[in-house]
């Protein structure tokens, strides 16, 4: 079973006395160990899916199925316990604890609920993390002392702490140069490899998108092409734009 299955998907935000029509009727699959790019330019839909798929919001019509759960059946309780459970998120602003150094900020994950690891165990996971990321000599750093690319590179070991099997990524090298942006997602992509983690990340960068085993590309809302790597097109969710 796939992973994550969206069927249908509308969302409809309230804007004063009209609608914003974000997504509009997407469907499509993701398998476990994915490596997908959804793509598309500002105001395509891309974080507003992300959303759907992190559980942080829920569809106007259609279905979202999270690991086999139906995410518009769940309570908050079960929500934020599936959340906890499967999903790991990397933000575009790395939304990192100022306070907090590198190994605290990794860690931060994994206090906030219940882990069979010992208090050993979390340890060695954690350096184990931070030297994964090319950060071992600095696990002892504030934020404050870290470039742009390093402290995206502690989010990204910081998504993986509790060990999620979904990773979501909006828009994770905005706020870096091209070089680093393109380091930062050729790590996602080698967690991907060793960690089995399914990584779900959007961007509007086109020299990033090649990465991607899978692409999903965006426009007004509505899927325009669904491919893998392979040049087979997915059946789900392919549709051509209408110019809405």
């Amino acid at each position: 079973m796939p992973i994550v299955q969206l069927k249908d998907v509308h969302k409809i935000y309230p804007l004063g006395k009209t609608e914003v029509h974000a997504v509009k009727g997407v469907s499509f699959e993701i398998e476990e160990g994915d490596f997908i790019s959804i793509a598309g330019p500002s105001g395509s839909g891309k974080s507003t899916i992300l959303n759907l798929i992190g559980c942080i919001d829920t569809p106007t019509r259609g279905s979202v199925r999270i690991d086999g759960a139906e995410t518009g059946d769940l309570s908050d309780r079960e929500t934020t316990t599936l959340r906890h459970r499967v999903l790991g998120f990397i933000f575009q602003s790395f939304n990192l604890v100022p306070v907090l150094t590198v190994y605290e900020n990794v860690e931060f994950p994994l206090l906030l609920g219940k882990t069979a690891m010992s208090k050993q165990e979390r340890s060695e996971w954690i350096y184990h993390l931070i030297e994964s990321v090319g950060l071992a000599d600095r696990h002892d750093h504030k934020p404050s002392e870290l470039s742009g690319g390093q402290r995206q590179r502690v989010a990204v070991a910081r998504a993986l702490a509790t060990k999620p099997r979904i990773v979501l990524a909006d828009e994770p090298t905005a706020n870096l140069d091209s070089t680093t942006g393109e380091a930062i997602i050729e790590l996602m992509k080698r967690m991907n490899n060793e960690l089995g983690t399914t990584f779900i990340f959007s961007t509007h960068d086109p020299s990033i998108v090649g990465i991607a085993d899978h692409l999903i590309r965006l426009l007004d809302g509505r899927i325009i092409e669904d491919v893998r790597t392979n040049g087979s097109a997915a059946v789900a969710g392919v549709e051509t734009h209408s110019g809405a």
